[in-house]
């Protein structure tokens, strides 16, 4: 069983910084894409950035030159620097792992979850 747990999100004021980490667990044999995304109240859930094994990133517009993916393979972990935050980055905010099992069996797996909310 493979199980995905996000740390790091909160309470922020405009222009300050987070940081949400997201770590997997489980019957793991290899991870692919990891990814960022973010669903703010009556709105549908969008990317906001993703990396691949090779460490090539993709970031939403809206985000662009503030926040900031990584990944460490050796922890199964894929983080999201978030700088100069905006009130419209209000959102909850999902992980996602595209994860092989030893079973060879792979899917996209998703986090719980974590609320960021920047007051203005």
């Amino acid at each position: 069983q493979v199980q995905l747990v996000e740390s790091g999100g909160g309470l922020v004021q405009a222009g300050g910084s987070l940081r949400l980490s997201c770590a997997a667990s489980g019957d793991i044999l290899s991870i692919a894409n990891m990814a960022w995304y973010r669903q703010a109240p009556g709105r549908q859930r969008d990317l906001v950035a993703s990396i691949t094994v090779s460490l090539t990133t993709n970031y939403a517009d809206s985000v662009k030159g503030r926040f900031t993916i990584s990944r460490d393979n050796a922890k199964k972990t894929v983080s999201l620097e978030m700088n100069s935050l905006k009130s419209e980055d209000t959102a909850v905010y999902f992980c996602s792992q595209d994860i092989t099992n030893m079973n060879h069996h792979a899917q996209r797996y998703w986090g719980q979850g974590t609320q960021v909310t920047v007051s203005s």
